[in-house]
């Protein structure tokens, strides 16, 4: 397993993004996208129809995407079958560990603001309100109480995945000041120039 300043063996064409609810996955994955021209895939958006239901094609466009040469998305959904299509594919994998203050105040704040703003996100999903998320602590309708449940979920689970998928490369990035010098190396290492992150106070 590498860390943020280990250099890559390759250039990856094929990157999975994982960690707790909260941590970022899918901006990251957006970044890397733009960094090396790849295919962002949302994996939340293949998986929720309208109304928060499991798509029924959700698999098959698993499948679908796995098999092109060039994407990224966030690891997801493995007790849903995603392992068994997306790891044996990907050649990076990315695990955003960070303390549980940063990612717990990033998901805190996310919520909040999709709830307050009525944001739509994939397929006219919009957060519940803030009455409905605050009147149960049932994991499947508390995504406070899911990111609680599963804040462990890839402590326990990388050294497995790492010894079923030998090939797979990846880098462990322990705070979003490890995971901003890590694209910048290959920002410099591929002649590209990238933005800068907002500045965020909780982030320290």
């Amino acid at each position: 397993m590498l860390s943020c300043d280990d250099p890559l063996p390759l250039t990856p064409r094929r990157v999975l993004i994982a960690g707790v609810t909260g941590s970022g996955k899918t901006t990251l994955a957006g970044r890397i996208a733009a960094l090396w021209g790849l295919e962002h895939h949302e994996i939340d958006a293949l998986h929720h129809g309208a109304d928060w239901t499991p798509r029924p094609e959700f698999l098959d466009d698993v499948r679908t995407f796995s098999a092109t040469d060039r994407w990224v998305t966030e690891w997801q959904y493995t007790s849903k079958g995603t392992d068994e299509i997306m790891t044996p594919r990907a050649e990076l994998a990315l695990w955003l560990d960070y303390p549980w203050h940063i990612v717990r105040w990033r998901l805190l704040r996310r919520t909040f603001l999709r709830s307050v703003l009525r944001t739509r996100m994939y397929n006219g999903n919009v957060e519940k309100p803030l009455w409905r998320l605050f009147a149960t602590r049932d994991p499947a309708e508390n995504i406070l109480a899911w990111q609680t449940k599963t804040r462990r979920f890839w402590t326990e689970r990388m050294p497995d995945r790492e010894e079923q998928f030998p090939t797979l490369t990846i880098v462990r990035l322990r705070h979003p000041r490890e995971t901003e010098r890590w694209l910048l190396r290959q920002a410099e290492a591929s002649g590209v120039l990238i933005a800068p992150p907002k500045r965020r106070s909780r982030d320290r």
